[in-house]
């Protein structure tokens, strides 16, 4: 059983339907299904994938959002020891805020996989975290 954390755009692709990307997703998520692969993303993937039905108002896309991310995948919280790896990310990399949150919180859970779209995260080397690669790179 491996851990495989989602960066926030692999759950954007699958809710909003993006093509190809969110077949991809899916495809990636069923075998992970069939190996017993647990999923992780952090609590921040949460409150960037509520954003958008919070703004157009739309309560009950909230609530199945978030129980579709809360009943999939293992949330992660951003803790004072996920802070301390923040930091050290953040010392050590040119990094935006949020992709350091989430490779700390990814790091701190001690993933084999990290999956993201964001191009700037493939080549670094994140103790912790096994590898980082794009969604297009991830065997099926």
């Amino acid at each position: 059983m491996s851990k495989v954390f989602f960066d926030t755009n692999l759950f954007i692709y699958m809710f909003e339907g993006l093509e190809p990307y969110r077949s991809r997703v899916l495809a990636i998520r069923e075998r992970m299904i069939d190996r017993r692969d647990q999923i992780v993303t952090s609590a921040m993937t949460l409150g960037e994938v509520l954003v958008k039905p919070t703004k157009l108002g739309q309560a009950s896309l909230i609530e199945q959002y978030d129980r579709a991310i809360r009943s999939t995948a293992k949330v992660v919280s951003f803790d004072p020891s996920v802070a301390w790896r923040y930091a050290s990310l953040r010392a050590t990399h040119t990094l935006r805020n949020a992709d350091a949150i989430q490779l700390a919180c990814a790091s701190h859970f001690g993933v084999d996989l990290f999956i993201t779209n964001d191009t700037h995260l493939f080549s670094l080397n994140v103790p912790g975290i096994g590898f980082i690669a794009p969604l297009d790179k991830v065997p099926l």
